[in-house]
């Protein structure tokens, strides 16, 4: 642009040997920073083409001084060149007041006006150069270091965002491996991940269809055919931020039906609900095996208990009607043998069908329970005695209470054949009842084989016999502590224990003195 405004002021500019000189060296170094590859030399190579353009300005300031003015501000490219280059910031700014000095006085110089107070005029605008200079050079550098911290930035989000799409790849690659239908919603009810199985349980239960009531969704209860109300299927359970695990609901009809157990847990964002993740997984084959075993169990102790009847019966009839005198005593031992057994058996076909029936019926009176206490004791205290266990009785008199005695005998029953035939070695068993605000207490303890932690968990468990029972070879099906937990809570009750492996256990019994009568409860 200073050429063409040159043109116009004064063209005899151009005739000017400075003036030439100057637009001779401005070809050139355009010519070299095209032609030179600079990356190959040191950095500070390249500061040539801006020191030299130091004496191209100062070609066109010292003839053109008087018709452009100006010209000298022309210094502001190479300054800006050399500070925005990075390299050395404060010999860049003394190399700009030092040329833009030189161009300013070499004129006064060669005239002979070279007195202090003219050599003086012209020093703001080195000045002026030199402070531009530190401004370029300190804004290329808070710019290099904004710089390094975006690169920076962006190497991590580029880190985080690779590491994300390998995440939910291996997210994707695990849902849709895992035999499991899993769904999440967000807290507003809207499916915002969903993998290919839960996609096909959702097909099965007709719920692609989108009525708007439900009312042609598949989904029922556990008999299979009431259909399940909205409020309680496991989707809208979960928008209430409810967490469940194993709740059993049935989808689809005819022969595709299937039973789908249902766990969901909440998703919490700085503590506010947003949303939940609901696992389904297909357990149809479990709960026909569970419902085909309650079946044969149930069928055949039905079929058991008949003839067992008939030979308990007619075995009475025998040793009533026998002479001891006419039958030697290793017959008649036998035949009581065969009869003790006969009628344990029987109870063990009672406990299975209890059991199976799923239902118990209680029949409540008022009862003496030490009176039972004291009976439990006295019919096992021969057992007891055959393996050497002594038995304790520590009972409040005239204990009182309104429950079904029969039901109470048995859970004695069992506590006590428990308790000493898990005392081989001997010991004793201690049983104790007394009144404690407004509970019957009962507890039964030994100093038996006792239990590890891991079978503590199970007791409860229909058939299960802890490790070390098996070892011991005592015989026994496993029904006993799991008929009496479900007297006890017929009762309105609990029970509990306290066991250590190698030094004995204690149930503990609490029912309510008062209790509402004959409320079938099902069987745990």
């Amino acid at each position: 642009m200073a050429l063409p405004i040159a043109a116009l002021v004064d063209p005899g500019l151009f005739g000017n040997t400075a003036f030439q000189f100057g637009l001779v060296l401005l070809v050139f170094l355009t010519a070299a920073c095209v032609a030179i590859p600079w990356e190959r030399h040191r950095p500070l190579a390249y500061w040539i083409i801006p020191v030299l353009d130091f004496a191209v300005v100062g070609g066109l300031y010292y003839d053109g001084r008087t018709s452009v003015i100006g010209l000298s501000f022309l210094s502001i490219f190479p300054v800006f060149w050399m500070a925005w280059s990075g390299l050395a910031p404060r010999t860049a700014g003394l190399l700009s007041y030092a040329c833009t000095t030189l161009v300013l006085w070499a004129p006064l110089v060669t005239t002979g006006a070279s007195s202090p107070r003219e050599l003086a005029a012209p020093m703001l605008i080195p000045i002026i150069m030199m402070g531009t200079s530190m401004v370029v050079s300190t804004v290329e550098r808070d710019g290099k270091v904004h710089r390094a911290r975006l690169m920076e930035a962006e190497a991590q989000l580029q880190g985080s965002l690779q590491e994300t799409r390998v995440r939910s790849q291996l997210l994707d690659g695990v849902l849709e491996t895992v035999d499991v239908g899993v769904m999440a919603l967000d807290a507003k009810g809207r499916t915002i991940l969903m993998n290919s199985r839960q996609r096909s349980n959702h097909a099965l239960a007709n719920l692609d269809a989108g009525s708007p009531d439900g009312e042609n969704d598949l989904i029922f209860d556990l008999d299979q055919v009431t259909r399940l109300p909205h409020a309680q299927r496991p989707t809208q359970r979960a928008l209430r931020e409810e967490s469940f695990s194993d709740v059993i609901v049935w989808v689809g009809a005819g022969e595709r039906q299937r039973a789908l157990a249902v766990c969901s847990r909440s998703l919490r964002d700085n503590g506010e609900f947003s949303g939940s993740v609901l696992a389904y997984s297909d357990v149809t084959d479990m709960v026909n095996a569970l419902n085909a075993k309650e079946d044969f169990v149930s069928s055949v102790s039905h079929e058991l208990r008949t003839p067992l009847t008939s030979i308990i019966g007619y075995l009475d009839l025998v040793l009533e009607d026998l002479e001891p005198a006419a039958v030697p005593d290793h017959i008649q031992s036998a035949l009581q043998v065969a009869q003790r057994n006969a009628e344990r058996l029987l109870l063990l076909v009672a406990d299975l069908l209890t059991t199976a029936s799923g239902t118990m019926h209680l029949h409540r009176r008022d009862t003496d329970v030490a009176e039972l206490v004291r009976a439990s004791l006295d019919s096992a205290r021969r057992r007891a005695e055959a393996v050497d266990v002594a038995l304790k009785c520590d009972c409040e008199p005239g204990l009182e209470a309104t429950v079904d005695p029969d039901r109470i005998s048995q859970v004695l029953d069992n506590l006590l054949s428990n308790a000493i035939k898990y005392s081989p070695d001997g010991g004793t068993v201690t049983v104790r009842s007394r009144r404690a605000e407004g509970n019957l207490l009962l507890e039964v303890q030994d100093n038996g084989i006792g239990m590890s932690e891991s079978d503590q968990r199970d007791v409860f468990t229909k058939f299960f016999r802890t490790g070390q029972v098996k070892k011991a070879a005592i015989p026994g099906v496993g029904l006993g502590l799991v008929i009496t937990k479900s007297i006890v809570e017929a009762h309105g009750g609990r029970i509990s224990f306290v066991s250590e492996l190698g030094r004995g256990t204690t149930f503990r019994v609490e029912i309510p003195v008062h209790t509402a009568a004959d409320i079938p409860l099902p069987v745990y």
